[in-house]
């Protein structure tokens, strides 16, 4: 078992169900999945560019990637329904919060001129979604075989029904929000 998931089971389970005046142990905010996605829109010329940015997110994820492909065509882009312009990640369980620490811990730090992370970037339903511009700041990627820096996105989804509560679930399991001014 992770380090981050016997600290939300020992210390924050029980500290969200006092703050919050939850009756049910299972009615307690939770990480239900962390999703990964990369655009990688020069695909469409250059198919090579889809599996580099696969191979950097099963780097950093220790899961092979899927394929995101286009809705609907778009001729000012070139671009084609079904062609494929992206690769995600889902990670759930053990992987997630392996992820998560990982996340707060070491990368997030290494973020150059980082702050935190705004407070403003939930959607509404409890989930938190936030942007890395590249993916050098991951410890797992060699910057000598980057040909190219692409960003990120990473979205938490949590069980918590509004985003008060999922900011409390996030702020105790680490997550280095920033301080409104």
């Amino acid at each position: 078992m992770s380090r981050l998931l016997e600290r939300y089971k020992k210390d924050v389970q029980p500290a969200l169900q006092a703050e919050f005046g939850l009756s049910n142990r299972m009615a307690v905010p939770q990480l239900k999945k962390i999703v990964i996605n990369i655009g990688v829109g020069e695909a469409i010329q250059n198919i090579k560019a889809l599996d580099a940015a696969k191979a950097e997110l099963s780097l950093i994820t220790g899961q092979w990637p899927g394929v995101g492909r286009a809705k609907k065509s778009i001729s000012a882009f070139k671009l084609r329904q079904g062609q494929a312009i992206a690769c995600y990640v889902t990670l759930r369980y053990r992987r997630m919060y392996e992820f998560f620490d990982r996340l707060v811990n070491i990368v997030l730090p290494r973020v150059r001129d980082f702050r935190g992370v705004s407070p403003k970037s939930f959607d509404g339903r409890g989930n938190y979604t936030l942007s890395l511009r590249e993916q050098l700041v991951f410890p797992e990627i060699d910057y000598t075989k980057v040909e190219k820096t692409r960003g990120m996105s990473i979205t938490i989804v949590t069980s918590a029904p509004n985003d008060t509560q999922a900011f409390a679930l996030l702020k105790r399991l680490g997550m280095p929000f920033r301080e409104s001014a």
